[in-house]
């Protein structure tokens, strides 16, 4: 019974999928559906319905909604050029020196904002025009501003790994928040030594030096944007205050920040908190339907089932590790970050814990993994909104995306395999 349970619930949340329902709505359907075989019709409604609200109530999920309007006070606030100015102060003097601006202006804002989409839009659609004007090829341009898009996702303070955290059973969001530092800015330096190549070869010009009193205005000017992460990181890492705080503090400092700046209006505060509950839904559905689907797949020992199959097929740690990376990328090119960390994380950990890996090491894997996602088609969101703020087809940038593929997948390599990558730094803050 459990094994037709099991078919059932897969067959019926792939064929929704593939037919175009919304995937909570697939995930809820399928996990109902299977629950309506297992047991009488009132228990399987009832414990669906307390499932999904149980799953809900958690203090730390608050953070998601107090990141979600940080990152969009931030989007409107005029923090995107002065980060911009800063990166170009930084990578001035490399070849291709406004494609390197691009990522790190994505590796700044992305981490401020905790989201690849806006990034992709706020710093591509202020580097495109620039660098189309510089004769910069716009398939190259489009290309280096999607590749680095998703950094921030890893780079703290990040929604995902607060959802890792909650799924995974309570680990550490201070350890998950430091861990994906390194990780996030290989990926950034990974990009930048493609664009550095390709521009060399292209003989895209090196930007003119900046003056010295010019480099320390644009500086000073950051400065207080670049303190939210040292303020919302400091705070949590120090045991000021948890992430949930962190992150109601962020919107506080986000807000002043931006009438300092003079950037904010009263009369946009509606829109953005409309978009902030608009975005909180979809990933709190998501959520909520998920812990259905973890119930329902605890009963039909699919966990289970997977893990005595790769566990059954080699004991290999680095030949398991190599497999799932594989599922996880295939995975992303379809399924959108969050359900795909809801999904499975609780598939996986039990098998990469049976042979002593750290949670916190794998939740920076999964992520990295699922990031890629988010930059390939068919469906990977800053892939399309890169498109289209450089203006070119999506079949026109695939091809030039190609060698940062490569380069990407070859320090996602060096994350799994290497867990010091991850690790030093929590460690290093005894966390």
């Amino acid at each position: 019974m459990t094994l037709t349970a099991g078919i059932l619930l897969l067959s019926i949340f792939f064929i929704l999928l593939f037919v175009g329902v919304p995937i909570a709505i697939s995930i809820a359907g399928a996990s109902i559906a299977t629950m309506l075989i297992l047991f009488p019709f009132d228990i399987a409604v009832f414990t669906s319905a307390q499932k999904m609200v149980t799953g809900l109530d958690s203090f730390a999920l608050l953070a998601i909604p107090f990141f979600i309007l940080s990152g969009i006070i931030m989007n409107n606030g005029g923090i995107a050029l002065r980060l911009i100015n800063v990166a170009k102060l930084l990578s001035g003097r490399l070849p291709g020196s406004l494609a390197h601006t691009n990522v790190m202006g994505n590796m700044l804002f992305g981490s401020i904002s905790g989201s690849s989409v806006a990034a992709a839009a706020a710093i591509g659609g202020v580097m495109s025009p620039i660098q189309k004007k510089e004769g910069y090829d716009q398939t190259y341009s489009a290309a280096v501003n999607i590749a680095s898009a998703p950094t921030g996702l890893l780079i703290p303070p990040s929604g995902l790994l607060i959802i890792y955290s909650l799924v995974s059973g309570g680990t550490s969001v201070a350890a998950l928040f430091m861990a994906g530092y390194v990780p996030g800015i290989l990926w950034g330096i990974a990009t930048m030594v493609v664009a550095y190549v390709i521009a060399k070869k292209k003989k895209y010009l090196i930007s003119q030096r900046i003056p010295l009193k010019e480099g320390l205005k644009v500086i000073w000017e950051a400065i207080p944007s670049l303190m939210l992460i040292v303020i919302v990181l400091g705070g949590i890492i120090a045991g000021i205050f948890t992430a949930t705080e962190g992150a109601a503090i962020a919107v506080a400092y986000s807000l002043i920040l931006s009438m300092v700046y003079r950037t904010f209006k009263w009369n946009q505060l509606p829109k953005m908190l409309l978009e902030t509950v608009e975005m909180t839904a979809v990933i709190m559905l998501l959520i909520g339907t998920s812990t259905i689907l973890s119930l329902v797949m605890s009963f039909t020992g699919i966990p289970e089932a997977i893990s005595q199959g790769l566990l059954g097929f080699t004991d290999n740690p680095v030949v398991i590790l190599l497999i799932m990376n594989i599922i996880l990328l295939i995975i992303g090119t379809f399924m959108d970050i969050t359900p795909a960390v809801l999904i499975f994380t609780p598939i996986f950990l039990p098998i990469v814990s049976s042979f002593g890996m750290d949670p916190v090491h794998f939740g920076i894997m999964v992520a990295f993994n699922l990031c890629i996602g988010n930059i390939t088609p068919p469906v990977g969101s800053a892939l399309f909104v890169g498109a289209s703020v450089g203006k070119v087809k999506i079949e026109q940038v695939v091809k030039p995306l190609l060698p940062f593929y490569a380069v990407i997948i070859m320090v996602l390599m060096i994350v799994t395999f290497i867990p010091q990558v991850s690790l030093a730094l929590p460690k290093l803050f005894g966390l």
